[in-house]
């Protein structure tokens, strides 16, 4: 008898679907992919699609729809917070609907079978444990806010979870970190990267005042002192307090970054590994296991991994590739499918991120030969494609390489990457300010074949989803890659999950004597990761990338006629030139 289970995760930002068949995760994707609306948190009705479709599947043939929270609590959090003199805007009021899962599920999706609810810090702890691969393990969850968890305590034993302890709203080291992102002027949910990695380029002069705002206690809790901060706004989630504590008005956005700025970030990012690394202490002493998985959006901070990797008092780490909300699809759905089956599932490990949809060569061709792009036609010849490829990168070109499945999570994995040499020394400015258009300071990440990683980085292990840092070791000189501390967000690669990319690696090795490319997402700045090969040929159009390379066609600048750029420009729809999201979504 089959088992199908389709997790789901939507109404708070990055809506995200998958499928489990028979325990085997086939299938997952985020919405944003398939809308283009960066973080789209809406009934992910394209992903589901999409699953359907990847699982063979028809709607009537699905088990059970898995969603990655229970309203009814969450409820309670929000009704809490609307005491007398709290907000009561209409777009609060409307969010405070704990039947619109059931309702979308049912009326936009069309699905009116059975409905599992899975608390959110139980659908992320499922979602690092049950996929890690550990016999058994201790979980830690760091997030903004799930119902009214914000920090939780696990163990994973065989099919067993059991949440040990929780810290609860508002006290909250996700939201800690939103805060003070808010404060430099970047966006919520989407500018903690950017404050990560604008760390690096201060000294935690102000940790001391960061340490003011929260409070450590023994064991598993902390408080934030709230007289600092402001949950109800939607204009700003600090207080007046915290501007006069940290001494200096908020940065307003594109404004210029300077050296309080930078201290500020890198305060935030000290005082948070510390706090993180004493209660991964407490966990390991409550738990007395080797193993860590981490999951919550903070589990998304690969600075802070890195530490814990090298730090901790765990041998082991495993942070699945989407750690954030839209990982908690693949939690919801794995406990779904662990209460179908009695616990006696079969082993859910995660080895790749390559869950999302392909395109063949053909369909390529046909979308190349409709548009009037002139391309070079590989097919069949692999050998001639990727040495094509590995000339144009060794003699400083920067592509975009559009191969397979689509990955699952917020990195590109190289399936929908921008590719470049790291040897260069204005490779990173040209792909930030031209390519990207994005801030200067953010660094980019390396992928470097798997067997060649410890020739050039502190790093002992496989590292394949772009998840912690390390220092660069490197007797090849790699500006382009390496941070401004010396450290890089390493992707390993092999050809077991990614054999076309490796081949690559192992080209551009051949002539340049270097086995690492710079690999960052290939999109837009505040645009998804593209998705589909039209998707490519915009984005490529559009930036200043030097060649594309989709499936097995290379199109150069130069097959881009006038009149189609034109045409494009013209009628492609309007961008956001800045995500507006200046608080977490609390309601």
């Amino acid at each position: 008898m089959s088992n199908n289970i389709i997790g789901i995760s939507c109404f708070f930002h990055d809506a995200a679907c998958c499928l489990l068949k028979d325990g085997v995760l086939i299938a997952a994707a985020e919405e944003e992919r398939f809308s283009r609306s960066k973080h789209d948190a809406a009934i992910p009705k394209r992903a589901f699609n999409y699953c359907l479709e990847a699982g063979g599947l028809t709607i009537d043939q699905v088990d059970c729809v898995a969603y990655y929270e229970e309203p009814a609590k969450k409820l309670s959090r929000q009704l809490s917070m609307l005491l007398p003199g709290r907000s009561t805007e209409k777009k609060t009021m409307a969010r405070l609907d704990p039947q619109r899962a059931q309702r979308e599920i049912r009326g936009v999706l069309g699905y009116d079978g059975p409905i599992d609810y899975v608390g959110h810090h139980q659908a992320h702890a499922a979602s690092c444990f049950y996929y890690s691969g550990f016999a058994e393990a201790a979980i830690l969850t760091v997030d903004g806010v799930g119902e009214w968890d914000t920090t939780s305590y696990a163990r994973g034993n065989g099919n067993d979870l059991e949440i040990l302890e929780t810290v609860e709203f508002p006290h909250s080291l996700g939201l800690l970190y939103s805060t003070i992102t808010g404060y430099l002027g970047f966006e919520v949910n989407e500018g903690e990267y950017k404050v990560m990695g604008l760390a690096p380029y201060g000294q935690p002069r102000y940790a001391d005042l960061i340490r003011q705002l929260i409070i450590n206690q023994p064991g598993g809790q902390y408080l934030l002192d709230m007289q600092y901060f402001d949950f109800t706004s939607f204009k700003r989630m600090y207080s007046e307090k915290m501007v006069s504590l940290l001494g200096q008005s908020p940065r307003q956005p594109r404004t210029e970054i300077l050296a309080f700025h930078k201290d500020l970030a890198r305060s935030l990012q000290y005082v948070l590994e510390d706090l993180l690394m004493d209660k991964l202490k407490y966990l390991h002493e409550l738990t007395g296991s080797e193993n860590l998985c981490m999951a919550g959006g903070v589990a998304l901070n690969c600075v802070a991994n890195g530490r814990i990797k090298r730090e901790g008092p765990f041998k082991r780490l495993f942070v699945q590739p989407a750690a954030g909300d839209s990982g908690g699809a693949l939690g919801a759905a794995a406990i779904a499918y662990k209460r179908r089956t009695n616990g006696a599932a079969k082993s859910l490990t995660l080895n790749h991120a390559y869950l999302g949809p392909a395109f063949t060569s053909d369909e390529v061709a046909s979308l190349v030969e409709s548009t009037g792009i002139k391309a070079q036609d590989f097919r069949g010849r692999e050998v001639e494609l990727i040495e094509a490829v590995a000339q144009r990168l060794a003699a400083g070109k920067i592509i975009g390489w559009f191969q397979g499945r689509m990955e699952f999570g917020p990195r590109a994995l190289g399936a929908r990457s921008i590719l470049a040499d790291p040897r260069g020394d204005q490779t990173q400015e040209r792909i930030n300010s031209i390519i990207k258009q994005r801030e200067s300071f953010r660094p980019f990440a390396p992928a470097v074949l798997e067997d060649r990683a410890a020739a050039h980085f502190d790093l002992d292990h496989p590292s394949r989803y772009m998840l912690e840092t390390c220092q660069v070791t490197s007797p090849i000189r790699l500006p382009a890659i390496t941070h401004v501390d010396g450290s890089a967000r390493v992707q390993t690669v092999n050809e077991e999950t990614n054999p076309r990319f490796a081949l690559l690696l192992r080209a551009f090795e051949r002539l340049t004597g270097c086995p690492i490319l710079l690999n960052t997402s290939f999109n837009l700045n505040y645009e998804p990761i593209v998705c589909t090969p039209i998707d490519a040929i915009i984005c490529f159009i559009l930036s200043g990338l030097d060649t594309l390379v989709v499936e097995d066609f290379i199109i150069d600048r130069s097959g881009i006629s006038e009149m189609i750029e034109f045409v494009l420009r013209r009628t492609v729809r309007t961008r956001p030139d800045a995500i507006t999201h200046k608080t977490y979504t609390l309601f």
